[in-house]
Formats: C-alpha cells, sequence, structure tokens
C-alpha cells in the first residue's frame, strides 16, 4: 500500500475543481467538516491520491450532502454522515484495506438505493457508476464516471431522476435523517403494491439494515 505521503498530490490538488463545480451547483450541496486524522486514514485505506475526485472529497470533506440530504456523498465522515467511504465498504467490497475491489461504494440516498464504482463485478466498464435500484434491486448502469456523478448530484434533474420516489413532504423528513439512516417503505418498494410512494408506510432504519435487506432479497430473487 503506498504511504499517506503518496496520496497526498500537492502539484495538482483535486479539491479546488470540485470545489469550483460545488459553488457552480444548481442543487443544495452541503460539505461536512472532516478531522484531519480520520481524512488521512481514510485516505489510506482507500488508496486513492487526491488529485482525483474521490481522493479529494475523502481527503477535505466528511462527506457531502445533497438536496437536504436526499444524496449522501461519502467522504471521510463527520457528525451529520459518520461513516468512512473506506468503513462504509469494508466486509462488502473488500475485507482488508488494500485489497482491489470489484465494486467500490461510494454514495446512497434517502430510500435505500445505493451507487457504486464498477471494479469489474457489473461488467466491462470499470470506472463507471452503477445504481442499486430499491424498487427493482436490480444493479442499474449510469454511464457516468465519478466525476460525471458528481456533477449529475450537483446539477442534475433530481427530481426527474426520482420521479415517484419522492413524497409530500420529503424535504423535511429528509432533512432530519441521519446520515445513517434511511427510509424504509412498507409494502416494500420491489412489490407490486409498493408502486405508489404517498400511500406506503415509512419508517427510519440504520442504512446498513437497509443495505442488508436488498442483499438478502436479491438473493431471494437469483433462487427463484
Amino acid at each position: 500500500m503506498k504511504e499517506i505521503n503518496e496520496l497526498i498530490n500537492l502539484d495538482e490538488p483535486g479539491w479546488p475543481l470540485v470545489q469550483e463545480w460545488i459553488s457552480e451547483a444548481t442543487n443544495l450541496v452541503e460539505v461536512l467538516p472532516n478531522d484531519a486524522a480520520q481524512a488521512e486514514a481514510a485516505l489510506y485505506q482507500t488508496q486513492v491520491t487526491t488529485r482525483s475526485p474521490m481522493g479529494a472529497i475523502i481527503h477535505s470533506t466528511g462527506g457531502i450532502l445533497v438536496d437536504n440530504g436526499w444524496l449522501r456523498i461519502l467522504g471521510s465522515g463527520s457528525a451529520k454522515l459518520n461513516r468512512s467511504l473506506p468503513a462504509w465498504n469494508l466486509g462488502k467490497s473488500f475485507e482488508q484495506p488494500g485489497d482491489a475491489p470489484s465494486f467500490l461504494l461510494v454514495a446512497d440516498d434517502a430510500i435505500g438505493g445505493f451507487w457504486a464504482i464498477n471494479g469489474g463485478e457489473f461488467g466491462e466498464d470499470t470506472g463507471n457508476l452503477y445504481y442499486l435500484a430499491p424498487d427493482t434491486l436490480e444493479w442499474e448502469e449510469t454511464e457516468l464516471s465519478y466525476s460525471e456523478f458528481l456533477t449529475f448530484c450537483f446539477n442534475g434533474d433530481l427530481d426527474e431522476f426520482y420521479e415517484g420516489f419522492r413524497w409530500k413532504g420529503w424535504e423535511k423528513d429528509v432533512s432530519g435523517l441521519d446520515g445513517n439512516e434511511v427510509f424504509s417503505f412498507y409494502p416494500f418498494l420491489w412489490t407490486n403494491e409498493g408502486k405508489n410512494i404517498d400511500k406506503l408506510e415509512r419508517k427510519k432504519v440504520p442504512v446498513q439494515e437497509a443495505y442488508q435487506l436488498a442483499q438478502e432479497q436479491r438473493d431471494t430473487f437469483e433462487e427463484e
């Protein structure tokens, strides 16, 4: 594994570019504060350089919240989003820091959708983002690179992308979520009965619980 001084790029840092994207964002973006030691540890565990937007976000932020916290882009962890990118992936996409993951979870949303970079798990388009949709439980290709994904988060039409998944008053409800929580719906979004978001029961659950349930249900679908 590369040492931390090899990962921090002082000549061509990526953070000023990400800051420029944020300053021009049309969606509401909140950059979370970080802890310097925690940020260095997260960068070391992820083994990406700060020249890249991902490395810059891990090293310079505790994470980024978009649209009242509807989208959570993982960084090095903060009070509002108390999980770092490598800590969240540990045991999911890799077993030990330094492993080459076949996918890397980089963001998630308030309804239990998960965004991951393809490292070979989903096909040959390595480096592109895939979205684990909560209504289909399928990893859907987006044809977006990580940088393009950030542009989508900052400037994309999120109402259009999440059409049918935003209930009346979602802004207030989502702003009250902890970054380690998502909404769980009943009937489940992947059922025939779970298609009208305004008629479903919803409750806050730990994001880990939502991810685990999605994986278990995916296994059930594959067995069927």
